[in-house]
């Protein structure tokens, strides 16, 4: 029996720092304001003419570097998107032609926040099943050109930002104590307008129209509160049964990496599940809610500070748009 591990990790954003200050000359905010409801300090938006791969590939050869490999030593891309450059064809395919890594699939998942851990459990059973033996899976966003920066998007605006990260999987014997352990994912669309972005869509004749434009229906919207009030509460629930999969309790978990939305989502799961502040590393002051980046920009902040030890028990946890959610335990 064999299980899949991380070999490697990376991460990438770009260098355009949007402070709340910044925000608070565009619109009708403060500092203050989005510190207190959100714990974001700043963000990073690309600039104009940056694609989804001037961020995926940087991301990427840092993680074939960590593991060791030539983009050409892999099997398969899982691509973890809610924001790809084009209608057609995914982003997976751009960063395998930058990547130059040979006629490999690529396969583009929109799983929007949670995208980062549902492409984990992808790859993961390819190479459980010997389908594939290594699998670059990324998570990437430019959610920035996708907001309308004015005082009636700031509840969105002040939170979302862009970014990438990448792990390359590879094989290991079961009996080796590391390696992804378990999965826990679910949906619930009767909440799949809470966040969302309606247009353009195959359902419209055409795609989109003036009208739809002009009412903002292409750009992203979120009912805050529904968001919050069923994150808090599936995003623990998730972990825990995750946990308890892989034949753990909490006593046993080093580090949970929950989903970058919002500082007070963050604490409030942590409340819940009653860890310590030195189990849960949150990095959103810095880079905002990247949406499927978040978990693994995170991951490589962990794994190339020293954060995370071979051994130590990682959960992973994210909720978003869909309703998405879903949660991973990891022997790193």
């Amino acid at each position: 029996m064999r299980r899949s591990a991380i070999l490697g990790t990376g991460f990438c954003v770009p260098d355009r720092v949007v402070t709340n200050d910044d925000l608070a000359g565009l619109m009708d905010t403060s500092d203050q304001w989005i510190r207190e409801r959100t714990g974001i300090e700043e963000r990073r938006w690309v600039r104009e003419g940056q694609t989804s791969v001037d961020l995926a590939l940087p991301a990427a050869q840092q993680a074939l570097e960590a593991a060791g490999l030539k983009p050409t030593d892999l099997d398969a891309i899982v691509f973890a998107t809610s924001s790809p450059d084009h209608f057609c064809p995914g982003n997976g395919v751009y960063l395998q032609r930058a990547l130059g890594a040979g006629h490999l699939p690529a396969l583009d998942i929109r799983a929007q926040c949670p995208g980062f851990v549902y492409g984990l459990s992808v790859a993961d059973a390819w190479i459980r099943s010997g389908q594939y033996e290594r699998i670059l899976v990324v998570g990437q966003e430019i959610q920035s050109t996708g907001m309308d920066i004015s005082n009636a998007g700031r509840h969105i605006s002040v939170i979302f930002a862009d970014g990438a990260g990448a792990a390359v999987l590879g094989p290991v014997d079961a009996s080796e104590e590391r390696g992804l352990l378990s999965f826990d994912l679910h949906t619930d669309g009767d909440f799949a307008e809470s966040l969302w972005v309606d247009a353009p869509g195959c359902m419209y004749h055409p795609r989109i129209t003036a009208s739809q434009l002009e009412e903002g229906r292409h750009l992203l919207q979120m009912d805050g509160r529904d968001v919050f009030r069923h994150a808090v509460t599936r995003m623990p629930e998730s972990a825990t049964a995750a946990v308890t999969k892989a034949g753990y309790t909490w006593d046993d978990v080093h580090l949970l990496i929950p989903h970058q939305a919002n500082l007070r989502i963050s604490e409030a799961v942590q409340k819940s599940l009653n860890l310590r502040d030195d189990q849960v590393y949150n990095n959103i002051m810095r880079y905002g809610n990247t949406t499927a980046a978040t978990i693994p920009i995170a991951l490589d902040e962990c794994a190339r500070s020293g954060r995370l030890k071979r051994g130590d028990l990682l959960v992973l946890t994210a909720f978003g748009s869909g309703f998405m959610w879903g949660s991973c335990v990891i022997r790193w």
